[in-house]
């Protein structure tokens, strides 16, 4: 009963929804990630869209005025990752707050010695343990173009890791998931990805992957969306455990 009540009221939203046809085809023109999708895909994708729209506020900061195109360009690429999962792995939580360009948050902690610091980095993204996520206009904007950066993706691909409890690189898997398998291909990874780098063995792949396990499954899923190939190239365990966890085949949307 509930189950077909929550789909009558999302109908109800799609519906009513003031987007016009001439706005998606711009949105999606301007990310040509998402010109490797199929038809069906991007119907799917624009629904998603639509309901993550109604339901999550999106919000401009230092008098950041959100457009129509900015939150369709935001809302599109948020939803790729859960194109086959659904806007529930989205739970928990409300509010996108956008700047206009990067950010410096200051951060209060105490070190081993009991001194109090204050810290001071220049971000372009954010995302809180059950509260918002943070992005700059700038980086959002610039992503979907397929260069294996994609700051709205890697974000959101934070709230999915944070849905165990804590940012690890280990979200809640499938019941037809293997742990062990999971945990063997993304941490062998991990290792070998490191010591490339510590070895000028370089991969096309952003460095910051190594900063920590939770920052390594952010940076993988944006390649994994946005470079597939990469991906399957170097690391092509971690690109079968992705493929399993997204429920999306990227490297088949490649063209020939």
């Amino acid at each position: 009963m509930f189950s077909l009540i929550a789909r009558w009221w999302q109908e109800r939203i799609i519906r009513r929804s003031t987007v016009t046809g001439q706005q998606w085809q711009l949105a999606f023109a301007r990310l040509p990630l998402l010109n490797r999708l199929t038809k069906d895909e991007k119907a799917r994708l624009t629904r998603l869209a639509i309901l993550f729209l109604h339901e999550k506020s999106l919000e401009g900061a230092r008098g950041l005025e959100l457009t129509s195109e900015m939150k369709l360009t935001i809302a599109l690429q948020a939803c790729l990752p859960v194109l086959n999962l659904g806007l529930d792995w989205y739970r928990g939580w409300v509010s996108v707050i956008v700047y206009p360009a990067q950010f410096i948050p200051e951060r209060n902690f105490v070190d081993e010695f009991g001194v109090e610091h204050s810290a001071r980095s220049v971000l372009s993204g954010e995302s809180w343990h059950r509260g918002p996520v943070i992005l700059s206009w700038e980086g959002a904007r610039l992503s979907g173009v397929i260069d294996g950066y994609n700051l709205v993706i890697h974000e959101f691909a934070h709230k999915l890791d944070v849905l165990n409890g804590d940012a690890n690189g280990f979200p809640p898997l499938h019941r037809n998931m293997d742990v062990s398998q999971w945990v063997t291909a993304l941490t062998e990874a991990y290792n070998d990805f490191q010591n490339r780098l510590n070895t000028w063995n370089d991969v096309p792949i952003d460095s910051y992957a190594a900063a920590s396990p939770a920052e390594f499954f952010a940076v993988f899923s944006e390649v994994f969306f946005e470079r597939p190939d990469i991906l399957n190239h170097y690391y092509p365990a971690v690109y079968e455990q992705f493929k399993q966890f997204y429920r999306q085949d990227p490297i088949v949307r490649l063209p020939d």
